[in-house]
């Protein structure tokens, strides 16, 4: 049975009163500035936006979205006095595209850094090209060769440097290189198990490996035993030649890798941190964020 005109008016107020006990829901018609007549029409689209910003209240990640599009939370909108709806991405979800812009700019460079292109005007880098430069000369097949754990402040060209002598190693002297950025190596590997053996067999054995950003990826047991771990383990044994970079210090990047006060977890941290400064010479680098 059909309702009349006056019936439907009366449940529509009936649900859009129900709705107004929450509070939530009073502020979002308030924010977007809609009448009651407007707000009568589409409560039940609205309570399903307050069920989705209710759903991001307690969310810890994109892992644990709950709403309909993952990463986005749907939105009212009124403009030109009408009203429409939009997904807004999460802030977890913004912070994975900033990562990947990042990550985007970090492999242009890389691909395109050499030697010739690094900036030496900057006298605050004098010492590590320097460093890069005698690497470079003196680098020789079967001759067992430290490489660098470069540290400092964020966007001061850690990447770009390493990458410049990576890549004019592989142009002048075909070796095999690779830079790896650590923290998206762990997510490759956890959403997909069956690249572990492959990856880790790549960057065991590879001829010269830089292990991008060690440090700014979230401690756990597994990537710091299981992944970090073995492939530097390999790497001592067969005295392959392996570069960092961070943004922390030997002794704060020890404490990073401490994921508790345990005392497992510091003999295993320890234990980390001997195997890179067995492969590595630490040397600080401290410039202008170059990314500004």
């Amino acid at each position: 049975m059909k309702l009349t005109v006056t019936e439907n008016t009366k449940e529509l107020e009936k649900n859009f009163k129900e709705a107004c006990q929450n509070e939530m829901f009073v502020k979002l018609i308030k924010k977007i500035k809609l009448t009651k007549m407007e707000a009568l029409k589409i409560t039940s689209k609205i309570e399903d936006c307050v069920n989705e910003l209710e759903h991001c209240k307690d969310c810890k990640g994109l892992s644990m979205c709950k709403n309909a599009f993952n990463g986005h939370v749907k939105m009212p909108k009124k403009e030109n006095n009408q009203v429409y709806f939009t997904y807004i991405p999460c802030k977890y979800l913004k912070k994975r595209k900033e990562e990947e812009n990042i990550k985007k700019e970090k492999l242009k460079e890389q691909e395109l850094a050499r030697m010739k292109d690094i900036d030496f005007s900057d006298k605050k880098r004098a010492k590590v090209i320097k460093w890069l430069d005698e690497f470079f000369e003196n680098f020789n097949f079967g001759d067992s060769f430290k490489g660098l754990y470069l540290y400092g402040n964020f966007g001061c060209g850690k990447t770009f440097l390493i990458s410049a002598l990576l890549n004019e190693l592989t142009y002048q002297k075909q070796v095999r290189c690779e830079i790896v950025y650590f923290p998206e190596l762990l997510r490759t590997l956890k959403n997909d198990w069956d690249l572990y053996e492959e990856k880790i067999n790549l960057y065991e054995n590879v001829d010269i490996l830089c292990i991008d950003d060690i440090g700014a990826e979230k401690v756990s047991d597994w990537g710091r035993d299981e992944v970090l771990g073995t492939i530097l383990q390999t790497r001592m044994n067969q005295n392959k030649t392996t570069f960092f970079t961070s943004n922390l210090s030997i002794e704060e990047l020890e404490s990073h890798f401490k994921a508790s006060s345990s005392i497992d977890d510091q003999l295993k941290a320890r234990r980390i941190m001997e195997r890179i400064k067995q492969l590595s010479v630490p040397m600080e680098l401290i410039s202008e964020n170059k990314r500004k």
